[in-house]
This record gives C-alpha cells, structure tokens and sequence, in this order.
C-alpha cells in the first residue's frame, strides 16, 4: 500500500472526515503534519500544493487534494487502485 501524508490541523473537520474515510478504505498509517503545531510546515505545504486550506492529502508521490478532492476520487473508483499501487 502507497504510503499517505496528510497536512491537517487538530481542529480540523474536513481533515478528521478524510481520516476517516481512508480508514474505511483500509489505510492504518497517516503521516499527520499538524501545520498549526509548526507554521513552517504551513510553508511547506503551500509550496508543495499551491494551497493553504486543510487537509491536503498526498498517496504516495500523488497529491489528491482536500477532502472533496479524495471523496470524489473515491466515487470515481479512483482511490482504492492509487492505494494500492506499489
């Protein structure tokens, strides 16, 4: 299973909904960044996406999105295949 990195606040509900949903989709380890612990991870973020809200969710080397960006992947039929590519 690709590995999966998410930039996430402790607050936040849209990130606490993708967490779920890729539980149910059988992820057991999200790399959480918490970028409101550490406002250079923010930075990092941004540059990496081009985005400042949360989540931001990257599978392996592919960044998805946010929350609505991986919950239509996942309708799409999308997700699982990108999970579990080696």
């Amino acid at each position: 299973m690709n590995s999966v990195v998410m930039y996430s606040t402790q607050v936040c509900p849209y990130c606490q909904m993708a967490e779920r949903l890729l539980r149910s989709r059988g992820v057991q380890q999200i790399e959480k960044i918490l970028i409101d612990k550490d406002p250079a991870r923010r930075e990092e973020m941004m540059t990496r996406t081009g985005r400042r809200t949360v989540p931001q969710v990257f599978i392996g080397d592919t960044h998805v999105g946010g929350y609505d960006d991986l919950s239509a992947l996942d309708r799409a039929g999308g997700l699982m295949p990108l999970l579990g590519q080696a």
